[in-house]
């Protein structure tokens, strides 16, 4: 596929992604560090850690939502720490949901908290699904230039 075609379809997958509220304004904010050219590869790279650290963190508030008694405080501090790196890489759904997710953990609601972890994961998949589409689709055009 030509590379016009290709950045085309990474355009458009770019543009519904910010659309749907599934980034924000700080994505734009990575991919202009890396549009100025000193940074190649930075947005991959940066999209890469987090998605490995947000799977640890998911696989992790899972198994603490697990126990037999839960322990929010842990809980609560897995979700901070993902609200915050979802806030650096301009994860936006991902961020908000952490937002309401943190109140349950306050409020030492389990129930809720299992409930928040579901749509957190699943808002989650979803972005690391068109991140992992937009890294492959850069690396077609990388390919032809």
């Amino acid at each position: 596929m030509a590379a016009a075609a290709l950045r085309e379809q990474l355009n458009a997958l770019l543009a519904s992604m910010f659309a749907s509220g599934l980034v924000d304004e700080q994505f734009q904010q990575l991919q202009m560090l890396q549009d100025d050219g000193s940074t190649p590869g930075f947005v991959a790279e940066v999209v890469t850690l987090f998605c490995d650290d947000a799977d640890r963190i998911i696989s992790e508030l899972a198994a603490l939502l697990e126990q037999p008694v839960v322990d929010f405080d842990k809980v609560d501090a897995y979700v901070h720490q993902l609200k915050g790196s979802s806030a650096s890489i301009g994860a936006q759904k991902v961020k908000f949901t952490c937002m309401q997710f943190r109140q349950l953990c306050q409020d030492k609601n389990r129930d809720g908290c299992i409930m928040a972890l579901a749509v957190v994961r699943n808002e989650f998949y979803d972005l690391r699904n068109k991140f992992q589409t937009m890294l492959q689709l850069e690396q077609q055009i990388q390919a032809q230039q």
